[in-house]
């Protein structure tokens, strides 16, 4: 059931046409509003997310998201905001001491806001985001970790990345520990949510390569520093028996394991006309569905080489350095290809 809306006890004016409700310190029944609005039942329900922090509540109206109910301190912390975004909304004041029992940061900053869920679809990104926008996608696959997840997402932002797709299976991006790790990435890409595998080919551009992350050696990639060249995927992928258990758990339809080639991520990779690259969870790694998808593109696994002995890295620290060096190979090809349009024509 939607938690009532918070009572008030006196209304005051912050300023033309915003006016803001006063209401009684230590009052249980907001407490209980927010602690409701934290859980994942709400936000699934009633399509609404809770937002924290100066930055995520200014970034969230700066793109278009629509706020619901506000919590704050000081009505200096309304003049921070986007005036315009405010009008309309609940605006209610209460002791910082309030805030500071229901929030879960280290050290509240005062603001605490109820959003309806964005939808990125009517969402207006930042113009510096869009333009600096590349043909790379990124495919979360069974991300279970909140603080992972929301630096993978702060990654694929701070990359270009055009969208990120999030499979069934993946961390809610809407919990408060995904949105504190995401620093605000939530507001300046498309993050697709709950995407089965025979969907997630609907949101790729025509003629894009997934790649999939992988931890373990290639055997048949180019070795560092040497003169070795990197397989190319095969017309029909080959199909690797089910050996491991957590193979039988991913495969549970029983179809083919593609094997895919395999090649150093700092290799190009990011030849066709857009780019994907697939992370996968913490536990599992990347699923058979996720190869399949790659060996129908003619993708390949990329290897992050670690010392001999060393633990491979974690899918956060994994997607940074991908997503990375994507993005140095696009723009690399973007500048050869001006160069190649500033020639001049021979005739």
């Amino acid at each position: 059931e939607e938690p009532p809306p918070p009572p008030a006890v006196e209304r005051s004016s912050a300023g033309p046409g915003l006016w803001y409700e006063k209401a009684a310190p230590g009052d249980r029944r907001l407490g209980k509003v927010v602690t409701i609005a934290k859980s994942k039942k709400f936000r699934d329900q009633h399509k609404k997310v809770l937002l924290e922090g100066h930055r995520l509540i200014r970034d969230a109206l700066e793109a278009g998201a629509v706020l619901q109910t506000l919590f704050f301190s000081t009505v200096g912390h309304l003049k921070e905001l986007p005036q315009a975004q405010l009008k309309g909304a609940n605006l209610v004041k209460v002791k910082f001491e309030d805030i500071k029992s229901w929030s879960d940061l280290v050290t509240p900053q005062g603001l605490i806001g109820i959003f309806s869920k964005p939808n990125h679809a009517k969402m207006s990104y930042p113009a510096a985001q869009l333009t600096s926008s590349l043909p790379l996608f990124l495919i979360c696959d069974n991300i279970r970790d909140p603080g992972n997840l929301g630096t993978i997402l702060r990654s694929a932002a701070g990359a270009g990345c055009e969208k990120v797709l999030l499979t069934k299976g993946c961390v809610d991006p809407w919990e408060p520990k995904v949105l504190r790790a995401g620093m605000g990435a939530h507001f300046r890409l498309p993050i697709l949510t709950s995407l089965d595998w025979e969907s997630v080919p609907n949101n790729l551009p025509a003629g894009v390569r997934v790649c999939v992350a992988d931890n373990h050696e290639p055997a048949t990639a180019s070795v560092p520093g040497g003169a070795g060249g990197t397989t190319s995927a095969p017309d029909s992928p080959k199909c690797r028996p089910k050996a491991a258990p957590e193979d039988e758990a991913e495969d549970e339809e029983g179809g083919c394991i593609p094997e895919l080639s395999a090649q150093y991520y700092y290799e190009d990779w990011t030849g066709a006309a857009a780019a994907a690259v697939v992370i996968g969870g913490e536990t599992q790694g990347v699923s058979a569905a996720a190869r399949r998808l790659a060996a129908s593109t003619r993708g390949s696994r990329l290897v992050i080489p670690v010392v001999p002995g060393v633990d491979s890295l974690n899918s956060a620290m994994a997607a940074a350095i991908v997503l990375f060096e994507g993005k140095r190979q696009l723009l690399q090809r973007h500048k050869q290809e001006g160069k190649r349009h500033k020639l001049p024509v021979v005739g």
